[in-house]
């Protein structure tokens, strides 16, 4: 899990599985809180769904000025290349 494309995939297979969402709704564009209807137990689901799969945690004080799911691509690729550097 290297690049945004897989990230992205990955995430949203996530989001499919653990909030029973349609794949169709999750763009990157997708606000998670408005658009997807994620509430703040979903977000440490998630958090806690991305440790399991990069095996790196995002704080927590990050993943609150996530708004899209894009931003969380982004996040998540920062974490997982700042490790490889």
């Amino acid at each position: 899990m290297q690049n945004r494309d897989e990230i992205f995939t990955t995430l949203r297979d996530a989001m499919v599985e653990l909030f029973e969402l349609d794949a169709e709704r999750i763009t990157l564009e997708a606000n998670l809180y408005q658009d997807l209807e994620i509430d703040s137990i979903d977000a440490v689901d998630l958090i806690d769904h991305i440790k399991r799969q990069t095996g790196k945690k995002i704080a927590a004080e990050e993943f609150k000025s996530v708004r899209t799911v894009g931003d969380v691509v982004e996040a998540v690729h920062r974490l997982v290349n700042a490790a490889a550097e």
